[in-house]
């Protein structure tokens, strides 16, 4: 394999799309694009204005207390842009249904200014077939994309068919933190929702309450079954943790009532 095929394979893994630069364009640097994101990774998102479908003024910080999922995109990209999106979709079903319904929030926002309006966002979710209620389509100006988008570590750079950049969503944590950078447009089921579900424990974690410990019962057991391409609930590991504590019991009792046969045994 050539050098150039490596790049182009490395290019395809991570959702790098890069078209064609014309003449006078900056050509796209997938190396300094993904260390810039990866360099994001810890910095906390400052409270950004947007606008959504129904022209509703929304701020990052309404949905702070539980993970977010920041997803940039452009409503005019026929291809890629789409695919992310419904892929993101299913991972964004599994955890739903694995962590509940309001275990965390989706931010889907138009990078493209001057066509990314808020109808256009809205129309957008609607025929990619979105109606999950904490998933929303979002725009903003030129300033709040530009700033957010240096946050964030997410480059773009306009092409003569649109514009290159990295397939990234973006993962915050409750407090608006960057803790994680998903790459690609075929993200898994797992991709999305193992980091969700490690920030929900650790949440859990942080009180030691009688619920909280219930809560990270639930997400131990809540195992992924790649024959469903879903989560479930296994009870194995109480089955198996009940099985040996009874086993050791019978084994206690055994050698109780030897010992004491052997005691009255005795003249």
């Amino acid at each position: 394999m050539t050098g150039r095929e490596v790049t182009a394979a490395t290019i395809l893994a991570l959702g790098i799309y890069v078209l064609p630069a014309a003449a006078g364009e900056p050509e796209f640097d997938d190396k300094t694009a993904l260390e810039i994101s990866r360099a994001a990774i810890g910095r906390q998102l400052a409270d950004y204005s947007f606008i959504d479908g129904d022209s509703n003024s929304v701020r990052l910080s309404d949905f702070r207390g539980r993970p977010v999922l920041i997803n940039m995109i452009y409503t005019s990209c026929s291809h890629y842009c789409p695919i992310t999106t419904q892929t993101l979709a299913d991972g964004v079903k599994a955890g739903l249904d694995a962590l509940g319904d309001d275990s965390f929030s989706v931010l889907t926002i138009g990078f493209d200014v001057r066509n990314d309006k808020p109808s256009r966002m809205r129309a957008y979710g609607r025929a990619q077939g979105i109606n999950f209620p904490n998933w929303h389509f979002l725009a903003a100006n030129s300033e709040t994309i530009l700033a957010l988008t240096e946050q964030a570590g997410f480059i773009f750079y306009p092409s003569s068919q649109g514009y290159d950049h990295l397939a990234q969503t973006t993962l915050l944590d409750e407090d608006g933190r960057i803790v994680r950078q998903l790459y690609g447009a075929n993200l898994t089921v797992p991709q999305v929702v193992e980091p969700l579900k490690r920030l929900r424990s650790g949440q859990a974690a942080s009180l030691a309450t009688m619920e909280n410990i219930v809560e990270r019962i639930r997400l131990f057991c809540t195992l992924y079954d790649p024959d469903r391409d879903a989560y479930r609930f296994d009870w194995s590991f109480f089955i198996g943790l009940g099985i040996g504590m009874l086993s050791i019991g019978l084994m206690v009792t055994f050698f109780v009532n030897q010992l004491l046969v052997h005691i009255r045994a005795r003249p």
